[in-house]
Parts: structure tokens; C-alpha cells; sequence
């Protein structure tokens, strides 16, 4: 299916995500922070990134600025996962360039039926 792009510090969360995409039948690439999710975007291209707010290294907001900052990354769509409901945490991260801004926590099913409905919207 897609080519999906994880960065989240918490193993557990990380390591559920993915199994939960997989599941749905997609590659998936995980990171454990914003940096490393910048590095790989580059070598993976994925159709889809979904990223932390809070991490160590990079937060998800500057990841998301320099991803939308590099000419062969900025038209892939960032989906922000994260437990910061606030409305001006959601503001930053659209305002970063996230296209949609998930809260924690979500059932499996809702993850997998809004990373299609964002796929979709994007030709994937």
C-alpha cells in the first residue's frame, strides 16, 4: 500500500503504530525522534508522515518546518500524533505545515481509517 514514516520517542506507542499500519498492509519506517525522522524521509520518501509533537533531538515542529523547508520532501503530508490537545498546539502544527493534527489516544481502527482518508486525499 504506502510508504509511512513513524517518528514517536515512546517505544510502546512507536511500536504500536507500526504493528497497526502494518497490519493494514503498509511499509512502515520507524523513528524515534524528529531528526531521525528528517534523515530518513530523504531515503525513504514516504507517502505519509506521522509524527510526535514532544521528542528529544528535534521536536515534531521543527521536523515538520524542515521537511516542508526541502524542495523533495515539502509536498509530503505530516499528520501530528499527540496527546497536546491544546488549540494552540493544534494551531503550531498546522501552521508548521501539518495537514491534520491526530490526539492520543486513538483506537487502532480510527488510526488506520484516517491514514486512508489522508492517503486518498493525496492520490495514494
Amino acid at each position: 500500500m504506502a510508504r509511512i514514516l513513524i517518528a514517536e520517542d515512546e517505544p510502546d506507542i512507536r511500536d504500536l503504530v507500526a504493528f497497526t499500519l502494518r497490519f493494514a498492509g503498509h511499509d512502515v519506517t520507524p523513528t524515534a525522534n524528529g531528526e531521525e525522522a528528517f534523515q530518513q524521509a530523504s531515503q525513504v520518501m514516504p507517502d505519509l508522515i506521522l509524527m510526535d509533537v514532544r521528542m528529544p533531538k528535534m521536536t515534531g515542529y521543527e521536523a515538520c518546518r524542515a521537511i516542508k523547508a526541502d524542495p523533495g520532501l515539502k509536498d509530503i503530508p505530516v499528520v501530528f500524533l499527540s496527546a497536546k490537545g491544546q488549540d494552540t498546539e493544534i494551531q503550531t502544527g498546522m501552521d508548521v505545515g501539518a495537514e491534520e493534527y491526530l490526539l492520543k489516544p486513538f483506537a487502532p481502527d480510527q488510526l488506520t481509517q484516517r491514514v486512508k482518508e489522508i492517503l486518498a486525499k493525496f492520490g495514494k
